[in-house]
Formats: C-alpha cells, sequence, structure tokens
C-alpha cells in the first residue's frame, strides 16, 4: 500500500458538509428557542426561520441523496463488523493513552467501521424521524380536524424533538472527536481542501496516475 495524499473529497461534497453544519446550527438554534431555552429571537421570527432552513436542508439532502446513489459513494456508508469494535475501544480507551488509531483510510473506505455505523444510524433512522415529523409538523392546519390529530400532533412533537437532540448530540459528539488524533486542524483541512492522505493499492495508484492525475497531490508534496 502506499500512502499518497489524494483528494477524497470533492466540491459537492464539501459545500453539501458545510451547508448542512450551518443549516443544522440555524436549526439548533431556534428549536432550543421554540422550546423555551432561550429566549433570544422572538416566537415568530424564529418559526420562520426554523422553516427556511429545514427546507434549505431538505433540498440538500434530496440533491446528496441523489448525489451519493449516482456516483456510487453511498457504499461508504454500508456499516460492517469487522474492526467495529476496536474503532468502539479506541475512543472509549485507547485514544486517551495516545494509542494510534486503528484505522487507517483509504481509497474506497474514507469511513471508520465506527463512522459508517454511525453515519448509516442516522441517515436510515433518525433524519427519516426528523423530516417526517417535521413535516407532518408543518402541515398541521390540513390534517387538524381529523379525528385523533390533538394525541397525533402531541406524539409527533415528541418524536421531532427527540430526533433533534440524537443530531444535537452528533454533532456535539462529532466536534469533540475532531480534537483527538492528530488534532483539530488536522481533521478539518480535508473537508475545506478536499485532500487527505490516504493507502492506495498499486492498482488504485496506478488508475489515478493514469486516468484522474488532478486527485493526487505529488509525491513530494
Amino acid at each position: 500500500m502506499a500512502r499518497r495524499v489524494v483528494k477524497v473529497y470533492p466540491r459537492f461534497e464539501r459545500l453539501w458538509h458545510w451547508t448542512q453544519m450551518v443549516m443544522i446550527m440555524i436549526l439548533m438554534f431556534t428549536g432550543f428557542g421554540l422550546n423555551g431555552v432561550h429566549s433570544l429571537l422572538p416566537f415568530g421570527p424564529a418559526v420562520m426561520l426554523h422553516t427556511i432552513a429545514a427546507l434549505v436542508l431538505l433540498a440538500v439532502w434530496i440533491f446528496a441523496t441523489f448525489w451519493l446513489f449516482t456516483t456510487g459513494t453511498w457504499r461508504q456508508f454500508v456499516p460492517q463488523l469487522e474492526g467495529l469494535f476496536q474503532m468502539a475501544r479506541f475512543y472509549a480507551y485507547g485514544v486517551f493513552r495516545g494509542e494510534e488509531p486503528p484505522y487507517r483510510k483509504v481509497f474506497w473506505r474514507k469511513h471508520n467501521p465506527l463512522q459508517a455505523l454511525t453515519y448509516f444510524g442516522l441517515k436510515v433512522l433518525v433524519f427519516p424521524a426528523i423530516w417526517g415529523s417535521g413535516l407532518l409538523y408543518l402541515t398541521y392546519n390540513l390534517w387538524a380536524a381529523e379525528e385523533g390529530s390533538s394525541f397525533a400532533l402531541y406524539v409527533i412533537a415528541n418524536v421531532h424533538l427527540l430526533a433533534a437532540y440524537v443530531i444535537a448530540a452528533f454533532v456535539i459528539t462529532h466536534v469533540y472527536l475532531l480534537t483527538v488524533g492528530h488534532g483539530f486542524r488536522s481533521h478539518v483541512r480535508p473537508m475545506v481542501t478536499g485532500y487527505d492522505c490516504i493507502d492506495l493499492t498499486p492498482e488504485q495508484e496506478a488508475y489515478l496516475e493514469s486516468n484522474e492525475p488532478g486527485r493526487l497531490m505529488p509525491k513530494d508534496s
């Protein structure tokens, strides 16, 4: 395996990531306000800003889902058991003892097994829950006259809130893990520049040099 600096995050993926980050921050800020955690924004503007940010994020996720499946990038998020417990042990124990992470990025697998499982759970369970409940919440006036609508709204509101807290917990954990290992800047830089240091097989290195040389940094860089 050759260790090379490769563009592993294309422009759209980086744009999607940072747009998603900004929208989630707006949603968390307005959502906490709507639930009485703070009063920094009046209720009406908070509802409007929350709704706009949610619709922008939904549009971004629709485009991102289309991109994931048309490019085959969805395979990066398929969880695997191999190495899962080693990564869990590393995050829970090894990282505090200065151990080297048991997983190194490879060309077709940017995420370690624990990351892949986490992202898979978010995309398959949490995101559908928050979007389904959010859209039902937003269109409540269309079905408010239905029998049992008050109880349904209670359930929907709590599902939405629970999913939001799960996402908030993920964001906090995600930011914390950026500070471990090689440091915050080394973790964030690839999502800014697109380039990261990964392991390539001789076949992958030869393919990139012949067909996509722009994705490879010179060996002496």
